[in-house]
C-alpha cells in the first residue's frame, strides 16, 4: 500500500483534532450529520475510517450501536484509549470485514478524500448496507478540493478568493496544516454520484452546509465558499 500519510502524521492529528474536532467538524458537519442519523432508529452503524473514534462515540452518545473501521493503527489504538469497550476494527473502505447486510446505517464522515479506490470503496459501503438501509456522506466540495493551496490572498493577507482550477480532472495532492501532511483526493461530484448510482443507491438528501455556529469571523470565512457536501444515500434492493 502506497504511503499516504496518515501513519506520520496520527499523532499531530490527535493533538489537532481534540475532542471536539476541528472548526468545521463542529460548527458545520456535526449538527447535520447528526440530524441524518436520528432521522431513523439505528439499531447498528458502521463509521468507515473513524480515525480516533471521535464520531462513533458520538452516535454511542445517542444510543447507537456503532463499529469503527480505521487502518491507521495510531489512530484506532487512540479510539480504543478513548471507548474501551467500543469496537474498533482494523480494516480498509475496499474490503469491508463483514457481511453482507450487516449494517443499518453507514457514515463516511471526510473519508472518501482518502481513499484511492474510491469506487470499490462505495461498493463495499453498500454491500454491507441491510436493503433501505442509508449510506450518510461528508466530503470536502470539489470547489475545496480542486485548490489544495487554499485561499489566494492580498499583499496584507487578507483571503480573497479560491481559485478553483482542472475541476474535472481526478487527482491526488499532498495537504499539510498543524504539523500534519496527507494525501487528499479531489474528484467532481459526478465522479462520486455515478459510482454511488452504479451500486444501487439512490439519494436522498444533498445539502451544501454552512456554519450554525463558533466564532464570528471563522463563520464568515467558511460562509463564502461552500466547504462540505453532505449526501444520504438509501439502498434500494
Amino acid at each position: 500500500m502506497a504511503d499516504d500519510g496518515w501513519d506520520a502524521s496520527a499523532e499531530a492529528w490527535i493533538a489537532a483534532i481534540g475532542a471536539r474536532g476541528d472548526f468545521g467538524r463542529e460548527h458545520v458537519l456535526d449538527p447535520l450529520m447528526l440530524e441524518r442519523v436520528c432521522l431513523e432508529p439505528v439499531p447498528r452503524a458502521l463509521d468507515v475510517g473513524c480515525g480516533e473514534g471521535r464520531f462513533c462515540r458520538m452516535l454511542k452518545a445517542h444510543g447507537i450501536a456503532a463499529v469503527g473501521v480505521e487502518p491507521t493503527q495510531r489512530l484506532r489504538e487512540e479510539a480504543i484509549r478513548r471507548d474501551p469497550e467500543g469496537i474498533f476494527v482494523d480494516a480498509r473502505a475496499e474490503a469491508l470485514p463483514f457481511a453482507d447486510a450487516d449494517f443499518d446505517l453507514v457514515v463516511a464522515y471526510l473519508t472518501l478524500i482518502d481513499i484511492a479506490d474510491f469506487r470499490t470503496a462505495i461498493a463495499e459501503m453498500a454491500r454491507v448496507l441491510v436493503p433501505g438501509g442509508r449510506l450518510l456522506i461528508a466530503n470536502l466540495n470539489g470547489f475545496i478540493s480542486a485548490s489544495p493551496d487554499g485561499w489566494s490572498r492580498d499583499a496584507a493577507g487578507r483571503h480573497l478568493h479560491y481559485p478553483v482550477d482542472h475541476y474535472a480532472a481526478e487527482r491526488v495532492t499532498w495537504v499539510s496544516w498543524s504539523g500534519i501532511r496527507i494525501q487528499n483526493w479531489h474528484r467532481p461530484l459526478s465522479a462520486y454520484m455515478a459510482a454511488l448510482h452504479d451500486v444501487g443507491m439512490m439519494l436522498e438528501f444533498f445539502d451544501e452546509p454552512m456554519p450554525r455556529s463558533g466564532h464570528a469571523e471563522t463563520r464568515a470565512r467558511y460562509a463564502r465558499a461552500p466547504w462540505f457536501v453532505v449526501m444520504e444515500w438509501r439502498k434500494t434492493s
